[in-house]
């Protein structure tokens, strides 16, 4: 049954097969006319400036956790960490920066494409944006099936370990790679993205009452490339993490619940499945002329939710063939339906064709401080549709899947019902993560869309091409928010998984009994610690924006203000300064954010031990998860309601309840784009960390030597 598993390779040959035939396409494309190419080049060249400063950056804090690593592990004899875990650590960090930067390539040259295609038809630039996605998409999931199967190569045939529970509690070490490289890409890239934007918005269009993307505008082009190094680059490292994580846990669950190589094989062949179900999903994506939003986004709806149903048409006779348990299916379903319903919910509050959102808009009237608070008001309630359908998808998972009411024996022990409860959990994650093809590629085409529109404003391209380009920014902004919900959900789920994980691993390695009840002291001042690093986080990543906002705002003010005839297209201006300005100050201010999520695990684990990291992982899991659903859907909602205003409603472009629009949009860029998305990656970091370090934390903590 174990030689299922080498099928990984096939889904990884597919999907990375498709995004290289995807990639030819979209290049086959025209970049258009000369000032197009240039713009592009500009863009192009400022995110890979900005990619090799934060790639050398990062592989120096790696190699000090590799250092680390491999001492421990050495230094033990394997006894507190697996000797392979620092080479995988390496090798995970290696395929996340690779997903995010191939990622980043083709969006760079895809967005003068797209607004060159926008000048023809909406659909071909619709065609060509969604191509470029697809490459993002594909690219992630083939590199994740093909990291997760050669590990499995590794350690079973060359390692020779026949041990399905001890492989599986290896193999889930092996994320923390991923995480680690993945929250470096994510905050790095947020304040990047929302420092140019934040400071392009600021002055432009709120002082000087100069239109988005405007070619006087000193911080557009740090702006065009934020989009690329964030929302792409950083988005494919995250969702990468969020793959590879959901499908390793799966691993060590399904071996604990005594499905052997059976539950690791399921997660396995259901990737594969849902990766040929994404393909087919592609080409349903199509749309008419002069489509309303309505209808545009009808159009990826189209394609993700078809490859949701043929995943969960297939997932059937495989679940039954594979372990013989139609409950299983069952909580597989729930991870596919519960996926779409929240893709469906963020999207009704977030996109300006539903009432929250044109509510949103409609208290501009009264100024900008009615637009905060509405956009916050709408953030808060906007939880309650994710958390109720992650824990009806929790509870209908775990007893589907055999799980049961009492879940410790007499000997202390999980019982066989409890892990194998739990495994529904883990296979519900992969199921909602099983058509992360499509998924992603719906997502990473807003940050492209986005890009062409200011190609074609800066280029001076007719009206009806920013017409059609807008439309389709528009689109992206929804869909970027349904990618943030969906992968904010999964990693609840993931997170679930991966804490159950740690609680084995620790009790396998230990003969004494731990208390891990909320009645437990030390479990009670973790949760406390694990709700505090939420909030901590996010005010790191959100002065990490602020302060490298207001450099770009001082910068651009002075542009303006020193070089003479600017406002008048008589000289260009240092576009230069900005994009040094931002990759400067996020290459700064990402390292303490990112620092917090390895620092504050292990701290509390060598002062409260195992069961104080228990309450941690429960603390933060549960208030980053709502936290960051808050965060993604205010700021997108803020978002796209300066884009319903600038429609035409409510006064349309340069009116008042524009301008108060800009602020509460501005006040959403980093909550969406910087803190909101990388709150999922903390919460499954965490999890990682604690796992890898869990024999260091039994060896030496403060409560155990009292």
């Amino acid at each position: 049954m174990e030689n299922l598993l080498l099928l990984g390779f096939l889904g990884a040959v597919l999907a990375l097969v498709f995004a290289g035939i995807q990639r030819s396409r979209v290049m086959s494309f025209s970049e258009g006319n000369d000032k197009m190419v240039k713009i592009a080049s500009a863009i192009r060249e400022g995110a890979n400036a900005y990619l090799k400063h934060q790639y050398t950056t990062v592989a120096k804090v790696f190699v000090i956790v590799f250092i680390i690593l491999l001492a421990i592990a050495f230094g033990s004899g394997g006894s507190m960490l697996s000797q392979f875990t620092p080479f995988a650590f390496l090798t995970g960090g290696i395929w996340s920066m690779l997903a995010g930067l191939i990622g980043m390539k083709i969006a760079t040259n895809s967005n003068a494409r797209t607004a060159w295609a926008a000048s023809e038809s909406l659909n071909k630039g619709l065609r060509v944006a969604f191509s470029s996605g697809s490459v993002m998409g594909f690219t992630v999931v083939g590199l994740g099936m093909l990291d997760i199967t050669l590990w499995f190569c590794i350690l079973h045939f060359i390692a020779g370990i026949d041990d399905p529970v001890n492989l599986g509690n290896i193999m889930v070490m092996n994320g923390m790679g991923a995480s680690f490289m993945a929250l470096f890409a994510r905050v790095g890239g947020g304040i990047y993205t929302k420092a140019a934007d934040v400071g392009a918005d600021l002055v432009g269009k709120v002082e000087a009452g100069i239109p988005e993307d405007d070619p006087r505008n000193p911080a557009t082009i740090a702006d065009n490339v934020g989009d690329n190094v964030g929302d792409v680059a950083g988005m494919g490292a995250d969702l990468y993490e969020s793959y590879v994580g959901s499908i390793l846990a799966t691993f060590s669950l399904g071996a604990c619940a005594g499905y052997g190589w059976q539950g690791m094989a399921l997660p396995v062949m259901l990737a594969v499945c849902g990766i040929i179900c994404s393909l087919i999903g592609t080409f349903f994506v199509k749309t008419k002329e002069d489509a309303t939003q309505k209808s545009l986004l009808t159009s990826l709806r189209t394609g993700t939710y078809l490859s949701a149903i043929l995943s969960a048409i297939v997932a059937a006779p495989l679940t039954y063939l594979i372990l013989g348990n139609w409950g299983v299916y069952v909580a597989i379903l729930c991870g596919l339906i519960g996926g779409c319903a929240i893709g469906y919910f963020t999207e009704y509050y977030t996109s300006d064709n539903y009432k929250p959102t044109q509510k949103l808009a409609a208290t501009s009237e009264t100024g900008a401080a009615t637009v905060i608070i509405g956009g916050i008001s709408l953030g808060l309630m906007s939880t309650i549709a994710s958390i109720l359908i992650v824990a009806v998808a929790i509870l209908v998972s775990y007893f589907a899947a055999g799980g049961s009411v009492t879940i410790i024996d007499d000997a202390g022990q999980f019982t066989d019902t409890f892990n194998r409860g739990l495994y529904g959990i883990g296979i519900a994650g992969v199921g909602m993560l099983s058509t992360l093809g499509i998924t992603l590629a719906t997502d990473a085409y807003g940050p492209v869309a986005d890009n062409a529109g200011g190609i074609a404003e800066m280029a001076g391209l007719p009206e009806e091409v920013r017409d059609r380009t807008d439309a389709l920014d528009s689109l992206g902004n929804t869909t970027a928010a349904t990618g943030k919900g969906f992968a904010i959900g999964s990693a609840s789920l993931t997170a679930l998984a991966l804490l159950v994980s740690y609680v084995n691993i620790v009790q396998e390695r230990t003969t004494e009994t731990l208390n891990f009840t909320l009645t437990s002291p030390t479990v009670l001042v973790g949760l406390f610690i694990g709700a505090m690093l939420t909030f901590v986080f996010s005010a790191f990543t959100m002065s990490a924006v602020q302060t490298a906002a207001q450099s770009i705002v001082i910068e651009v003010r002075r542009q303006f203000r020193e070089i003479a005839g600017i406002m008048e297209y008589k000289a260009d201006p240092d576009y230069a300064a900005c994009v040094g300005l931002c990759t400067k100050g996020a290459l700064k201010e990402m390292v303490a954010p990112a620092l917090l999520a390895i620092i504050v695990p292990i701290a509390t684990g060598l002062i409260l031990g195992p069961t104080g990291v228990v309450g941690l992982l429960g603390g933060v899991s549960v208030t980053g998860f709502a936290m960051a659903v808050f965060m993604s859907n205010a700021g997108g909602a803020w978002d796209n309601a300066k884009k319903y205003i600038e429609r035409g409603n409510h006064g349309g472009k340069g009116s008042d309840c524009h301008k108060a629009a800009v602020v509460g949009d501005t006040v959403g860029d980093p909550f969406k784009d910087t803190s909101g998305p990388s709150l999922n990656i903390l919460i499954k970091l965490c999890s990682t960390v604690s796992i890898v370090f869990s024999g260091l934390i039994l060896a030496f903590n403060l409560i155990g030597m009292m």
